[in-house]
């Protein structure tokens, strides 16, 4: 495991890979901006191509927060924004090296994935 993966906070230890694909994308979507709940829900509904419900998205932010991966904070009495730590830049960074790592096994799909980083 990469030193990126890893993920430490007070209480326990979290690396990208104990992350489900939906905890990953919620971070991947964070690491353009801080978001309130109902923004990162339609990204979310976005990329998936469906409905995803409040008691989905929710309890998966709550787990992040828990895990130091996620800052939340109030942006005014009823909206909570959501914003990716350092440890949590960290485990996006962490699974991208892990995936690029696997991927990109010949120069033909490196120049794939310089592509994609010019586009």
């Amino acid at each position: 495991m990469s030193e990126a993966q890893s993920v430490t906070d007070e209480s326990t230890t979290q690396t990208a890979s104990d992350l489900t694909a939906f905890q990953q994308n919620i971070l991947a979507i964070l690491s353009e901006e801080a978001m309130y709940g109902l923004a990162i829900k339609r990204e979310l509904e976005s990329y998936y191509d469906s409905e995803v419900n409040h008691g989905r998205l929710y309890p998966n932010l709550d787990d992040l927060v828990e895990d130091g991966l996620v800052e939340k904070s109030e942006l005014d009495k009823r909206t909570n924004q959501y914003e990716l730590t350092e440890a949590g830049h960290d485990a996006v960074l962490g699974q991208l090296e892990w995936v690029l790592d696997r991927f990109v096994t010949d120069e033909t799909r490196a120049d794939e994935v310089r592509a994609l980083l010019t586009e």
